[in-house]
């Protein structure tokens, strides 16, 4: 693993506990370790890559897409990367909205971390991003998720059967969304 000492980029918003900063290749050391000792907890949700060829292109489309804006949760404590938000899918004109995909890895998992960075990339996109909408498709089995987006306001929309193929097969998701108009997450609010 890289040494969570060295120099990072600012953080582009903080909390209390946590601190958001964008993707870079330096990373990739840190990232797949976390990511190869979190396939336990990430299966069968979720494929963050493990190895430092899929990471390269994970990162460098986080990097170069304008569409799409990834974000390294760190612990302001020692930097540590605690997960991962990003901002999929970003459409501008009207639409102003996003799509998100989101990791906790497993030292960080259950600790509240994700749901503090959860609220500050709604803050983040509802204010510099200028966005006015972020959504969540979510396997309705994954509890940890859809209770993450709950803790942060998020507003279940519907139900789309055989919507993205997830682990070889077309699964169901439930959609949940977010507006600028609705009550914001406190960051660093209640805990888990």
């Amino acid at each position: 693993m890289s040494d969570v000492t060295a120099p990072h980029p600012p953080y582009l918003a903080e909390g209390p506990r946590v601190g958001l900063r964008p993707f870079r290749h330096e990373d990739a050391g840190e990232f797949t370790a976390r990511a190869r000792e979190s396939k336990d907890l990430h299966h069968p949700w979720l494929f963050p890559p493990d190895t430092a060829e899929a990471y390269a292109g994970y990162a460098s489309a986080l990097i170069e897409d304008p569409a799409r804006l990834g974000y390294l949760v760190c612990e302001r404590d020692g930097g540590a990367i605690a997960g991962f938000v990003n901002i999929n899918n970003i459409v501008r004109g009207a639409f102003q909205c996003g799509a998100l995909g989101y990791g906790a890895f497993a030292h960080a998992a259950g600790r509240g971390l994700m749901s503090e960075a959860l609220a500050l990339v709604v803050h983040h996109a509802f204010g510099p991003l200028g966005l006015h909408r972020l959504e969540a498709n979510i396997q309705p089995g994954n509890h940890g998720s859809l209770a993450l987006v709950r803790r942060a306001g998020f507003r279940k929309e519907g139900y789309s059967p055989a919507m993205l193929r997830v682990d070889g097969a077309w699964r169901d998701h439930e959609r949940w969304a977010i507006t600028a108009e609705m009550p914001l997450p406190p960051v660093g609010g209640p805990r888990r």
